[in-house]
């Protein structure tokens, strides 16, 4: 028989498989967490990206933000039951590993880093071009080594230097956001100081075809476009088993989440789709932050959103570097990956995994300047659906460590997912609809159903490797220990 897991097992992140200082510092302040928390679902994609989205379900988008909202509040909500239980530097990755086996803990570990090294060359490449605009003596390629290596040095410095950075990384973001829902929302009332916008009201968000222009269908086509930019809630979870008190952390991470995507995503969509009609073209060409601006006649609203936008893709450059890093340490703890990944130095940086995932990262970028339509494509293309892979192995994790919590340490309960186990379930049938619905997605060379194979076929490859790994280390268990039986017997004769 399979021997049960145990809520020991999970470790707390400071702690080796055995018993030593894993080497991992407590350096993130509270301030550092929270921002990092409030931050993680900013992404630059909830800038670039919802142009597309609004062209697509129009004024609906704000459902298909909404459904994703939920399946993300939901996830997290699984993810800080477990993590609030057994604060680790692996987080889900590690929950799976205790509840559902080591292969699943290995695939998704390796299936999450492999995502963050291609996302630190796709955000590379996107600040590199607003800097190439602003400075265009350095070339390009030349921005994207510069920033790489910028945030590299931070990341070796410390854990402490990380969360500094990101700290007024996220600290501009969310000022910037909350500014421009309440200049939005004044322009919309029509009470906003010396600007008249004939255009702007509510009434965009049915006079030009209705609410759902395109039909019902058009908010699921939406939730394929918006999903992606969700990816990072998770990130304070991780960052939780570096700072003082992670299970406060986690906690307040946790029931915090639904707030933070309240106000930061339908707010500020919101805001867009109130001040011009969805269909209005400067939408498409401007981008959707940038059009509302210039409908409210703000000076320089390219140049104010570059910069924001120059923000946003620095921080999630920073934070993709440290989640990559600390979910090779967490693999190479586990046995997963090179022993080397789990050594930190003096100040507790992992340097061999910092230092391993920006080189993957730098030839990623490598790839995207040299063979953007064919490796590179198939990079992003490859990772695209990890994000949906996480949040399921989440559900099914937290089915099981749900039991293995109330059995062992029930007190340690102090975040409990609602309406376990049916919510759970929901949630999990609902990622995997979105799977399926991604499927019939067949347009262009990015669709979603070539996501979703090149994805599966990615995923089935380390599976594969993860079993193979799991028999074979099993197998050597099963020789050392007849070897150890007949030495005693040796010895006993």
């Amino acid at each position: 028989m399979t021997s049960q897991p145990t809520l020991q097992q999970a470790g707390s992140g400071h702690e080796s498989p055995e018993g030593h200082g894993s080497g991992l510092q407590a350096g993130l302040k509270n301030r550092h967490l929270t921002m990092i928390a409030i931050g993680g679902v900013i992404g630059a994609g909830l800038f670039v990206g919802s142009s597309s989205g609004i062209a697509t379900a129009g004024p609906g988008i704000l459902l298909s933000y909404a459904l994703v909202g939920m399946l993300v509040v939901l996830v997290m909500r699984m993810l800080g039951e477990m993590s609030a239980a057994n604060p680790t530097s692996g987080s889900f990755s590690a929950h799976a590993d205790r509840a559902l086996g080591s292969w699943a803990g290995f695939s998704i570990g390796w299936l999450y880093w492999f995502f963050w090294v291609v996302v630190l060359a796709v955000e590379a490449t996107a600040g590199a071009k607003i800097l190439a605009g602003w400075i265009p003596a350095v070339p390009q390629w030349g921005w994207a080594l510069i920033v790489m290596m910028v945030l590299t040095a931070t990341n070796l410095v410390s854990v402490g230097s990380y969360g500094e950075f990101e700290f007024w990384f996220a600290g501009i973001k969310v000022v910037a956001i909350g500014a421009f829902i309440v200049v939005g929302a004044l322009a919309i009332f029509g009470v906003l100081p010396g600007v008249h916008s004939d255009k702007a009201g509510f009434g965009n968000l049915t006079d030009h075809g209705g609410f759902l222009p395109h039909g019902p269908g058009a908010i699921l086509t939406g939730v394929l476009l918006v999903v992606f930019s969700f990816m990072g809630s998770e990130i304070a979870t991780l960052a939780a088993g570096e700072s003082e008190d992670p299970q406060r952390a986690v906690t307040k991470s946790t029931n915090s989440i639904i707030w933070r995507i309240g106000v930061f995503y339908l707010g500020s969509i919101l805001v867009v789709v109130s001040l011009l009609p969805w269909d209005d073209k400067s939408i498409a060409d401007k981008g959707s932050y940038v059009a509302a601006l210039d409908s409210l006649g703000i000076p320089h609203a390219g140049e104010i959103m570059n910069f924001i936008v120059l923000t946003s893709v620095l921080s999630c450059l920073n934070s993709g570097l440290y989640t990559a890093s600390r979910m090779a340490f967490s693999l190479g703890e586990r046995g997963d990956a090179p022993k080397a990944f789990a050594r930190t130095n003096s100040r507790g940086v992992p340097m061999a995994a910092i230092v391993v995932s920006v080189l993957f990262g730098f030839m990623a970028v490598f790839f995207n300047y040299k063979f953007p339509n064919t490796v590179f494509l198939f990079l992003v293309n490859s990772s695209g659906a990890v994000a949906l892979f996480v949040w399921l192995v989440i559900c099914f994790s937290q089915l099981r460590m749900r039991k293995i919590i109330q059995r062992e340490a029930p007190e340690k309960l102090v975040v409990k997912m609602w309406l376990y186990p049916y919510l759970t379930w929901a949630t999990a049938a609902l990622i995997v609809f979105v799977l399926g619905y991604m499927l019939t997605d067949t347009k262009g060379e990015s669709s979603g159903r070539t996501t979703v194979l090149l994805s599966l076929m990615l995923a089935a490859v380390v599976i594969v490797i993860a079993v193979v790994k799991q028999r074979l280390l099993g197998g050597r268990a099963a020789v050392a220990a007849v070897g150890e039986d007949e030495s005693e017997k040796v010895s006993v004769d």
